[in-house]
């Protein structure tokens, strides 16, 4: 996606915000400013995924740093041909030039320096490809096919390469290429200047010389195991079995102590070291040596408590990972449950008390927002409200402390999941004063072609972004009265009773998810990017949020974005229902939440689920009711948001779309989610010995599960 589309589109969007800046505030965007950045996860996100190892994250990071050299080479080769001025140079491009020592261009002083910087890139590029190809003895690199440079011309003016340096920063691709630009300003040559110049200086802006930062995602439980492994071994206790308050003793004061805690060498020499500990604990070991670059946030998932969060800080340390030396990655809880939100102000209120803690993240905090985990925790209205009381509450401690917070939004692709496909209203409905032009959301699966698969689409999408978030800024939010806090906290505590209630109390529930729907196929066919679960021998408390959300997609039946909803929203005397109303008309934020659900509601389908139901459930008369009970809801959430809207049909904002979509769509999809059922059918009653059918069969399954997604939409 960066080489197909981003690399051209983030120049080509940001060409259209500089013309904008010039006329709405009189003067350009700086040259190397850009308010958007990426990073991924994809080789450092280890949460219940055992094929995330070190190796892997290394590698990665080796390949992305080696894309962004060819990518750089590339443009760097096109500016070579195309700049050729041999007089009018700056005095800083003739000292710049007169410091480069190997070059045929003796006049043509812009190509001697872009000359240079290839040679530099060609390499970075050799070491690159020789770190992929090199097994070294703790087997940190295991790619042994080898990897081939492709360079437009073989260049001959190295005779040594040994003495070239490669590319390690983005400030040496930076600081030459700002010397040419403000040379050809200086001379006379500004229209060459803002052409692929100043294109490049904004690739390295963005991108920089790692391509895009690998953030690193772990639960908080392996780091915890760590630490209690090295308490034990140290002869000072079980860390685990400590309380909070000895914990964060501990921590403190590990933190504040220059000696290190251990040695991984000599921990790797005991037997009784749990492996999975020693894993973790290279993890650190292997981020240590990438370069401060390459990596973003360390994110903590299933985060609790402070602790948590200095164990990480504490980690770091002791791999030389300190805000002194400047690797240390900028540590962010994953606050997912509906506890751990209800919970997350007084942890971050622990963490400020800390003016050690203040000082290492140099006054600013990172938080990330479960909207996947919290929603499958408590059901959609609870998840929602929890959230948003949080985010305010975070606010207020963090404006307390003098912090700079910014909050990360966890969100997926479907409702379920916190996504919303109208990008720009989403952002102008968070709650107030928790943006303040800062916003950082994941984009996942099926969302990034959609969002980002092409540049136009990519444009369009980077254009929402920016408007959104510089329009919050000036958006006089609607603060929520006091009755419509009390009435929202009604809503989720009898949601989310009636959620727990059937997801969690009712025996019959997890035998009927399991047949009613693809969930145990979807955790054997290998389609997503990691394991179903985070514990393989876990139940429903254990499944990820996707597989949860994407196998009720399937069935058409979308339980996970409206169970409970209904009994939340029933309201329970005549003033109840008209503040119901009012708060749908007057206030943007619960408005947005009715209109979305309203939306799915319009995707779910009677017919369809009892079909499922009719082929795949067991017919003992308990599963049978149990289906029919989840329908008598639905048909009951559907009453509930006609009457708070004051609609006479589902699909809020979006009906008119909706219509045209499933007017073209469903013909299809119903007949995808028909075959699906009968394949779901014959491979739950085939043997062992049908090897080969099965085989086929499965892969047809495939087949049908991506075609009801992408028929749908928001589904994963």
């Amino acid at each position: 996606m960066v080489e197909t589309v981003l690399w051209e589109a983030v120049p080509n969007y940001l060409r259209k915000l500089d013309a904008q800046c010039r006329v709405s505030l009189g003067r350009p965007l700086p040259i190397d400013c850009v308010p958007i950045q990426f990073a991924s996860w994809i080789g450092g996100d280890r949460d219940g995924n055992p094929n995330v190892t070190p190796t892997v994250t290394r590698q990665v990071v080796s390949m992305q740093r080696l894309r962004a050299a060819k990518l750089f080479l590339k443009d760097l080769d096109m500016l070579y041909s195309e700049l050729a001025i041999s007089s009018r140079f700056s005095p800083d491009l003739h000292q710049l030039a007169a410091s480069i020592e190997h070059s045929i261009d003796k006049i043509e002083l812009y190509r001697r320096v872009i000359g240079d910087l290839r040679h530099r890139l060609v390499k970075t590029i050799r070491n690159c490809e020789n770190d992929l190809n090199r097994e070294d003895g703790r087997n940190m690199l295991m790619n042994k096919s080898p990897l081939r440079t492709s360079l437009q011309r073989e260049d001959t003016s190295v005779e040594d390469w040994d003495t070239v340096q490669p590319i390690m920063e983005s400030s040496q691709l930076m600081k030459p290429l700002r010397t040419i630009y403000d040379s050809l300003v200086q001379t006379g040559f500004a229209t060459v200047a803002d052409g692929r110049v100043i294109d490049i200086i904004r690739r390295v802006s963005l991108f920089g010389v790692t391509l895009l930062p690998l953030d690193i995602r772990e639960e908080s439980t392996q780091h915890t195991l760590a630490l209690d492994a090295i308490t034990q071994y140290l002869g000072v206790g079980s860390y685990k079995e400590w309380d909070e308050d000895a914990r964060l003793s501990f921590l403190t004061n590990e933190l504040s102590n220059k000696r290190p805690l251990f040695i991984l060498s000599v921990l790797e020499k005991d037997p009784t070291i749990d492996p999975n500990v020693l894993k973790t604990l290279r993890v650190f070991e292997v981020a240590s040596t990438l370069g401060k670059e390459a990596l973003g946030a360390y994110v903590i998932s299933q985060a609790r408590t402070a602790s948590d969060v200095l164990a990480v800080m504490l980690l770091q340390s002791q791999f030389g990972m300190t805000p002194e030396s400047g690797k240390m990655m900028r540590v962010v809880p994953l606050f997912e449950t509906l506890t751990d939100l209800t919970n997350a102000p007084d942890v971050l209120k622990i963490l400020f008390r800390s003016s050690q803690y203040v000082g290492s993240v140099k006054g600013k905090q990172e938080v990330m927002v479960g909207y996947s985990d919290s929603a499958k925790d408590a059901g959609r209205m609870a998840a929602c409200w929890a959230q948003y009381t949080a985010q305010e509450k975070m606010v207020q401690v963090a404006k307390d402390n003098n912090i700079e917070l910014t909050f990360f939004h966890g969100k997926g692709g479907t409702v379920g999941r916190g996504g919303n496909p109208a990008l720009y209203r989403a952002i102008l409905s968070h709650p107030p004063n928790t943006i303040n032009g800062r916003f950082r959301v994941t984009e996942q699966g099926e969302m990034i072609t959609q969002n980002f698969g092409s540049p136009t689409i990519a444009e369009r999408n980077l254009d929402i972004y920016t408007a959104a978030v510089l329009r919050e800024k000036f958006v006089k939010h609607v603060q929520p009265k006091e009755s419509w806090r009390k009435q929202m906290q009604r809503i989720s505590d009898v949601s989310c009773a009636d959620y727990r209630k059937l997801v969690r109390d009712d025996k019959r529930f997890v035998s009927y998810f399991r047949q009613a729907t693809p969930e145990l196929e979807l955790g054997s066919l290998n389609i997503g990017s990691r394991p179903a679960k985070r514990n393989p021998k876990g139940g429903i408390e254990s499944l990820r949020a996707i597989p949860w959300t994407f196998a009720w997609t399937q069935s058409r039946l979308h339980l996970s974005a409206w169970l409970g909803v209904g009994r939340g929203l029933n309201a329970q005397s005549d003033e109840d229902k008209k503040e119901l109303t009012e708060m749908y008309k007057e206030w943007p934020w619960f408005r947005e939440i009715i209109d979305l659900i309203s939306m799915i509601l319009s995707k779910t389908d009677f017919s369809i689920s009892e079909n499922y139901d009719k082929n795949l459930v067991s017919k003992t008369k308990d599963l049978n009711n149990l289906g029919n009970e989840v329908r008598t809801k639905l048909v009951e959430t559907r009453q509930a948001i006609l009457d708070v809207s004051g609609s006479t049909e589902y699909g809020g904002p979006h009906i008119q779309l909706l219509r045209l979509s499933s007017r073209i769509r469903n013909p299809y999809v119903d007949a995808i989610n028909c075959l699906q059922v009968e394949l779901l059918k014959e491979l739950r009653q085939m043997g062992p010995e049908e090897s080969e059918i099965k085989t086929v069969r499965k892969d047809a399954l495939i087949v049908s599960i991506n075609g009801i997604a992408r028929g749908l939409g928001n589904s994963g």
